[in-house]
């Protein structure tokens, strides 16, 4: 075995990424990354005891150069006596239709073909060929937008896709066994075989952002700050992931001895934390009740515990007030007890619901924009439904917020944020498919967040007469 089929196999073990009996699709553009992974994998197959597919994605976008990437990979797959599952789409088409970018648009098509063979049982994994330099380029890009430890986080080593076809413990994944090495030990790694791969021009072109980080900004930063710059980028995706389950936790824990049923946070309690974790427990309790609060909010409601007779006002028509010992959230107005609802709601549009006194919005935000709003309020476009559904919570539904280990049944998830009473029944859900993509006060699934520059789909609850002034 080459020493880096070896890497690549303890970076396998280390995130247990893969495991005997899995069926992988190898997605392979034809580009050095993503034949290094196929060349990788095979040596690596027997080892770990998986069956290897070939997945390729036909964007069209380069007319005949798109239509040899294809043969290239269909004779890569025959070499090695691979299934080639392969699907093609108009992506220029799309992107006009949708007003994104080609590689917005190139990214929705071809994650939607890739989550298809996952939910429908075809694959239970599909690796795509993310390397280091991916990774540092991507923090990079996070830093100069601004971002919190979310944020940095980057791009994760798995990112599960939950299907109805596999068991709760047994769920496939998209996975990225190549983010910890670099881009040159990869090209090395051909060269050694002898194995071609094919160049895409558009990865030149620096009109892209990514493109100018990848050729410009990180050299110069390697060459006058730090050789090891992409190294250290890495290594603070691998500290801000750890960070974030561990603080997703550690709030678990102990949001029960200050957060009470009727919507009070104990002060004493909450008051002998330390600063970080008042903020993330004012965060927690707070969305419990479906609200979405920037750090100014926060700082607002931690300010009343040094005024005795202090309010705020926050979104979504919620007023919080010091009382004796306490901060007590309060909503105006009342919801009726109704049975179950359902709405259609469009991708991009909204939909006003009676039943909640609110409006919800689906709106596209793509590219630098998506970095203006929480990151826990945003999921990819590429992974959702052409139409979502606005409807409450039924017995049996599930849900996966970012962070956690397992999907769990939303009634679990309500009981331990204390939703209890009429509004327990009416708590709204939206669906893509037969998935529950977002609940009202929950970060979304992990595995369905934007881990790129793409389109992102923000869904957000209005007040419903805010949303009837707006009309």
């Amino acid at each position: 075995m080459q020493r880096l089929a070896q890497t690549v196999l303890e970076y396998i073990r280390e995130h247990e990424l893969l495991k005997a009996g899995d069926r992988v699709g190898i997605a392979v553009s034809g580009g050095a990354d993503s034949v290094a992974l196929l060349r990788l994998l095979l040596e690596l197959r027997k080892e770990i005891g998986i069956v290897l597919s070939a997945v390729h994605f036909n964007h069209k976008l380069r007319g005949v150069e798109s239509e040899e990437d294809e043969r290239f990979v269909a004779e890569l797959a025959r070499q090695h006596k691979l299934e080639l599952l392969h699907e093609g789409g108009d992506v220029a088409a799309h992107a006009a239709e949708k007003h994104v970018s080609l590689e917005t648009a190139a990214r929705e098509m071809r994650y939607r073909y890739f989550r298809h063979l996952l939910t429908q049982g075809c694959l239970s994994r599909i690796a795509t060929a993310h390397t280091l330099d991916d990774q540092a380029e991507t923090v990079l890009l996070k830093i100069v937008r601004g971002a919190g430890s979310r944020g940095l986080a980057g791009i994760y080593p798995q990112l599960p896709v939950p299907s109805s076809q596999f068991s709760d413990d047994v769920q496939p994944s998209i996975i990225r066994p190549l983010l910890g090495i670099r881009r040159r030990e990869i090209e090395a790694y051909l060269h050694s075989l002898g194995q071609s791969w094919r160049e895409d021009k558009s990865n030149r072109d620096l009109r892209h952002m990514r493109n100018r980080v990848r050729h410009g900004i990180l050299p110069r930063l390697e060459r006058y700050l730090n050789p090891a710059v992409r190294e250290a980028l890495a290594d603070t995706a691998e500290i801000a992931r750890a960070e974030e389950e561990f603080w997703e936790m550690e709030v678990a824990r102990v949001l029960p001895s200050v957060w009470q049923a009727a919507g009070a946070l104990n002060l004493s309690v909450l008051l002998s934390w330390p600063l970080a974790l008042q903020r993330r427990v004012v965060r927690a309790a707070t969305e419990s009740l479906g609200l979405r609060l920037d750090f100014q909010h926060v700082e607002e409601i931690l300010a009343l515990s040094s005024n005795p007779a202090g309010s705020a006002v926050l979104p979504d028509g919620w007023l919080v007030s010091r009382r004796t010992g306490e901060l007590c959230f309060e909503s105006k107005g009342e919801r009726p007890v109704v049975s179950d609802y359902e709405y259609r709601l469009p991708l991009p549009g909204s939909v006003g619901v009676q039943e909640t006194q609110s409006c919800f919005e689906a709106l596209l935000v793509s590219g630098i924009a998506a970095e203006g709003y929480n990151p826990e309020d945003l999921l990819d476009r590429a992974l959702l439904a052409k139409e979502l559904k606005v409807r409450n919570w039924r017995p049996g539904d599930r849900f996966w917020p970012a962070h956690t280990k397992a999907a769990r049944k939303i009634k679990e998830l309500l009981q331990e944020r204390h939703v209890t009473g009429p509004e327990r029944k009416l708590w709204p859900v939206v669906v893509s498919g037969e998935d529950v993509v977002w609940v009202r006060g929950f970060p979304t699934p992990k595995y369905l967040r934007p881990q790129e520059d793409v389109t992102a789909v923000l869904i957000r609850e209005l007040e419903l007469h805010a949303h009837k002034a707006k009309l």
